[in-house]
């Protein structure tokens, strides 16, 4: 499909603008790749571990009342993994070394994920987003959560436990 080629094109674009890129992958939220340009990694397994700390992310932002989710940096011994939002569709994780410029590696970051969230949105278009709203109403109420979110489930007990007590002194027999 033209995305992906357009995609992957503004990954090497954005490799050319921060040398110190040792990798760089658009994946939709889901964690399906959409194109990829990081050797020796395993792309799928990348998108799909996106997609998990996506997840989370967007869980702390929430409970944290800090909005939408726009970006997270990891920083490991031997150098940085960031994911920036691409429209409400699709993300971009890059991994770069401990050399690189932060503020660089932010700004052509985010730069590139608006184009990539620009050219899938592209994709999409609005009449394929019109029967996925009709859609919308037939699913369980869940589904109007944020993307890339997990519900919150409270502890349930086991029914061979019993249930506690509230004050009040047990009885010996």
């Amino acid at each position: 499909m033209a995305v992906e080629s357009d995609v992957l094109d503004e990954l090497h674009r954005l490799r050319n603008r921060v040398p110190q890129l040792t990798g760089s992958l658009a994946a939709t939220v889901d964690g399906l790749v959409l194109a990829h340009d990081a050797p020796g990694t395993e792309p799928e397994g990348l998108a799909a571990l996106t997609a998990a700390a996506l997840g989370v992310a967007h869980r702390m932002a929430d409970a944290t009342a800090r909005g939408g989710f726009r970006e997270l940096l990891l920083r490991g011994a031997e150098g940085y993994v960031a994911t920036y939002a691409a429209g409400p569709a699709a993300v971009l994780t890059l991994l770069a070394d401990g050399r690189v410029n932060v503020g660089r590696l932010h700004l052509e970051g985010r730069r590139s994920g608006a184009r990539i969230g620009e050219l899938v949105a592209a994709r999409i278009g609005p009449e394929r987003r019109a029967p996925a709203a009709e859609h919308a109403a037939t699913l369980p109420v869940d589904a109007g959560r944020p993307i890339g979110t997990l519900p919150v489930r409270t502890p349930q007990r086991p029914a061979h436990q019993p249930t506690p007590r509230t004050g009040g002194h047990h009885r010996s027999t």
